[in-house]
C-alpha cells in the first residue's frame, strides 16, 4: 500500500478547505448561463439571485466532494495523486468531513432562499442526485457518465428558473451534452492510468474499453457541435451567435489533443485552468459572446 504524504505546513481548518476542493466551483459557473444568455446582465437583482444560486451550489459541491472522499479514502491511498487528498492521508477525519458536509449543505439551502422556493428545490435535487452519485449510480458502466451531465443540467436550469428568465432547451442539451463529453474523456484517463499500472481502477472501469469510449467521445463531440450549431442558426436574439462556432469547435478538438497526444483529461476542469490555447478560446468565446448579445 501507497503510504500518503501529508503537507506538515498546512493546519486542520486549511486542510478542510482544501479537501472542499473550492477549485472545483468553476463548474459551477454555468448558473450564470441563464442570465448571460438572456441579456439580463443589466438587471441588479436577477445578477444578485444568480450569485446566491452559485454560492448555494459551491457549497453543495463541496458537501458531495467531503462525502465522497471519505466513502473513497481507502481506495483513494491507492492512487498516486488521490492518496494526497486530506482525507485519504489522514489529516482530515472521516467525523470532522461529515460534519462540515452536513453544516455546508445546511448553509446552501439557507442561502438559496432568498432566490425563491424554485432554486431551493434545484439544489435539493443536485444534493439527493449527488448522494445517489457518490453512493451508487458512480459504480452503473454509463449511468456514472450519464448522472455527472445531468448534475451540470440541474446548474444551468437553476440558474435560468431560479432566476426567472426563459430556460432554453438548447443551452440545457449543449450544457448535457459538453458535460457527458468531458465526462467520458475522464472515464478514458482513468482507464489509461489502470491499463499503465500507474493506479488501481474503480470497479465500474472494468465494463469500459478503450474502443467504447473512443467511439461514444466522438459521437458525442459531435453532438455537441450539431447542436451548438442549430443553436446558434435559430437564435432569436442574434444569428451573428453563429461566429462563435469556430471556438466550441477549436476547444473541443482542442481537449482532444490532449486527451490522445499527451494523455490528459482525468481532470477536465485543471485542463481548462492551465492551458494556454483553451483559456485563450474560451475568453475569445465569451467576449464575442457577450458583445453579440449587447449589440443584437
Amino acid at each position: 500500500m501507497l503510504v500518503p504524504e501529508r503537507d506538515a505546513r498546512r493546519g486542520q481548518l486549511h486542510a478542510l478547505v482544501v479537501a472542499a476542493r473550492p477549485l472545483q466551483w468553476t463548474k459551477n459557473l454555468l448558473v450564470f448561463a441563464g442570465v448571460i444568455f438572456a441579456a439580463e446582465l443589466s438587471d441588479p437583482r436577477r445578477v444578485a439571485e444568480a450569485v446566491l444560486i452559485f454560492v448555494a451550489f459551491s457549497l453543495a459541491s463541496s458537501a458531495a466532494y467531503l462525502v465522497n472522499d471519505v466513502r473513497d479514502a481507502e481506495g483513494d491511498r491507492e492512487h498516486p495523486v488521490k492518496r494526497l487528498r486530506p482525507i485519504a492521508s489522514g489529516e482530515v477525519s472521516p467525523r470532522l468531513a461529515t460534519g462540515a458536509a452536513a453544516l455546508l449543505v445546511l448553509a446552501a439551502f439557507v442561502i438559496a432562499a432568498p432566490a425563491g422556493l424554485e432554486a431551493v428545490g434545484f439544489v435539493a435535487a443536485f444534493v439527493v442526485s449527488q448522494i445517489a452519485y457518490t453512493v451508487w449510480l458512480k459504480h452503473i458502466v454509463l449511468i456514472d457518465a450519464l448522472t455527472i451531465s445531468w448534475l451540470f443540467v440541474l446548474r444551468a436550469a437553476a440558474g435560468a428558473v431560479g432566476v426567472d428568465v426563459r430556460l432554453s432547451p438548447w443551452l440545457v442539451l449543449c450544457t448535457g451534452l459538453l458535460a457527458l463529453f468531458l465526462a467520458l474523456g475522464k472515464r478514458r484517463a482513468e482507464l489509461l492510468l489502470v491499463s499503465s499500472d500507474l493506479a488501481p481502477g474503480r470497479p465500474v472501469l472494468s465494463g469500459y474499453s478503450f474502443a467504447l469510449l473512443d467511439q461514444l467521445v466522438a459521437i458525442v463531440a459531435a453532438a455537441t457541435i450539431s447542436s451548438y450549431s442549430i443553436y446558434t442558426f435559430t437564435a432569436t436574439d442574434s444569428a451573428a451567435m453563429m461566429l462563435t462556432i469556430p471556438f466550441v469547435v477549436f476547444g473541443l478538438f482542442r481537449y482532444l489533443y490532449l486527451m490522445h497526444q499527451r494523455a490528459l483529461g482525468e481532470e477536465p476542469d485543471r485542463i481548462a485552468l492551465a492551458d494556454p490555447p483553451i483559456i485563450a478560446t474560451v475568453v475569445l468565446w465569451v467576449t464575442t459572446a457577450a458583445l453579440i448579445l449587447i449589440l443584437a
